[in-house]
């Protein structure tokens, strides 16, 4: 007879977690690895800038990191309530990311790409005056994820559900546990709330 154990389950491995079983946390991320990849993936894609320079997989590495530090500091009963701690994590390693690659003396400030013509001046720019451009672009797009980081918990789940992840009204209905009503308002909500922030001046 095959007595090897059965793999754990997320919610297995929830419960030794709160029993105080440390290695629960390292199951946890195998077991929503594949998840948590593809949710990287799909938020990379709302930060241009930082997926410019870096790769789905560096991203992964640093968020997972994030992610287990948290999983020993916070109290977490179900996987949906993993997912939204994931993203938040994911979240906030792109905003530091997308700071960086913004700064000043970042690569990405001081690298200028394409073919400027030398004999007709009538048409072009000047390198700097495009870089410019660039970091004021960069910039409010860091606010803007800077801005999705403020909402209340409930909105922002929505919002990433749906932003990052092109989750539909039902879809998010039936995973958050409330109505579609429901949903529709929180959506309203993050939206307003980011304009606010914004001061109506969303990214290009």
């Amino acid at each position: 007879m095959d007595e090897t154990p059965l793999p754990h389950t997320v919610e297995d491995c929830l419960r030794d977690l709160t029993a105080g079983d440390t290695t629960a946390r390292e199951r946890i991320l195998e077991l929503c690895n594949e998840r948590l990849r593809h949710l990287t993936q799909r938020m990379l894609r709302g930060f241009p800038s930082v997926k410019r320079w870096e790769d789905t997989d560096d991203v992964f590495q640093n968020a997972m990191l994030r992610l287990y530090k948290c999983l020993g500091e916070v109290t977490i009963e179900s996987p949906r309530e993993i997912m939204a701690l994931a993203a938040t994590q994911i979240h906030r390693e792109l905003i530091d990311l997308a700071r960086h690659h913004a700064g000043p003396m970042s690569f990405s400030a001081n690298h200028a790409t394409g073919i400027h013509p030398i004999d007709d001046h009538s048409n072009s720019r000047h390198p700097q005056d495009k870089r410019n451009d660039t970091a004021t672009t960069l910039d409010r797009w860091t606010h803007f994820h800077q801005a999705v980081e403020m909402l209340s918990t409930e909105e922002k789940e929505v919002f990433q559900l749906v932003w990052y992840l092109g989750a539909d009204q039902k879809t998010i209905a039936d995973l958050v546990g409330c109505s579609v009503r429901t949903v529709k308002t929180r959506w309203r909500g993050a939206r307003e709330s980011i304009r606010a922030t914004l001061n109506d001046e969303p990214p290009e």
